[in-house]
């Protein structure tokens, strides 16, 4: 479907220059000279680039609808992730480096988002929360439970993150992801309440 470069919204997903682009930012700008513009920040959603373009109310794009499509987590087989549709139950196979880090949250059985455009995989959806074990942590040290106390611990995914002093292997946790697929915000799942917010090895806790 086109549209005017000027209708380009964050989230919007156009063909520009014959490649996919998920505009991140839009910015409508009125200069002293000239025509207004809108100045767009485009992610290529093959690649990851990013790229800084004007549109004018002039010029148009091809807006790209994405078709979704649920799947089930099953297993990881050397660098591919195997995934099985769920209404007609065939394999899809991706590589790790598809997902990137947020493969480190994923579960037997978990149930996913694939973003296809002609039937090509170009983008994957998780779920907000996930509940994970802690694998490894330094032993529970005696009297120290001081909510800013954070110790490194390593998920049953083998996911680098923080738990608190008291908790030990085999305890669960649920993790929170944010929007950037980098990086994740940790709740501890013993509290009723959130716990200050600290940022440390790409995690952000709330």
């Amino acid at each position: 479907m086109k549209i005017n470069g000027s209708d380009i919204r964050p989230g919007y997903v156009v063909e520009h220059d014959g490649k996919l682009w998920a505009a991140v930012k839009t910015a409508h700008v009125k200069p002293g000279k000239g025509g207004a513009f809108n100045q767009v920040e485009l992610k290529n959603l093959i690649d990851g680039t990013k790229l800084n373009e004007r549109f004018r109310a002039s010029e148009s794009v091809e807006r790209v609808h994405l078709d979704l499509k649920d799947y089930q987590f099953l297993y990881e087989e050397g660098d591919n992730l195997v995934f099985m549709d769920n209404e007609s139950y065939e394999q899809l196979e991706l590589q790790k480096d598809f997902v990137g880090e947020r493969s480190a949250f994923l579960q037997d059985g978990m149930k996913v988002t694939v973003q296809s455009y002609e039937s090509r995989p170009i983008g994957i959806s998780l779920p907000d929360q996930v509940t994970l074990t802690v694998a490894e942590a330094d032993p529970v040290v005696k009297g120290q439970t001081a909510a800013s106390s954070y110790k490194p611990a390593i998920t049953e995914t083998g996911c680098a993150s923080w738990c608190r002093p008291s908790s030990a292997p085999a305890s669960a946790s649920w993790w929170t992801r944010t929007r950037s697929p980098t990086s994740a915000a940790r709740t501890d799942a013993f509290h009723a309440r959130p716990t200050p917010r600290r940022v440390s090895a790409g995690f952000r806790f709330r």
